[in-house]
């Protein structure tokens, strides 16, 4: 098998990071990355026109540094915790393999 040179993983890499920044990224030009809550909410003003909310969120609305804070906060700990599960799945396995060949 051919190997690919670690610098063409890195460009290739870049292009895919930057790829979702650059397609359709003037389409919104006062916030270009606004959240699907925003267009959700667009789409329901403009469906019905009366609609009131029957819900109203428990905290009122949030600085953008702690809304970004906690949306790491929850990236973290969802990584921690994929990690923690393949690390759990992988000993799992290595000891199941060791007890296979002890007998």
């Amino acid at each position: 098998m051919k190997k690919i040179p670690s610098w063409a993983l890195v460009i290739l890499t870049f292009l895919l990071l930057s790829a979702p920044m650059l397609v359709n990224s003037g389409s919104n030009v006062d916030e270009p990355f606004a959240g699907t809550d925003a267009a959700a909410e667009t789409l329901v003003e403009d469906a019905n026109p009366g609609y009131e909310s029957w819900f109203s969120p428990l905290v009122g609305e949030l600085p953008a540094e702690v809304e970004s804070g906690l949306f790491a906060l929850q990236a973290a700990l969802g990584a921690g915790l994929l990690g923690y599960v393949l690390g759990a799945y992988r000993e799992r396995n290595r000891n199941e393999l060791e007890e296979t060949r002890k007998s």
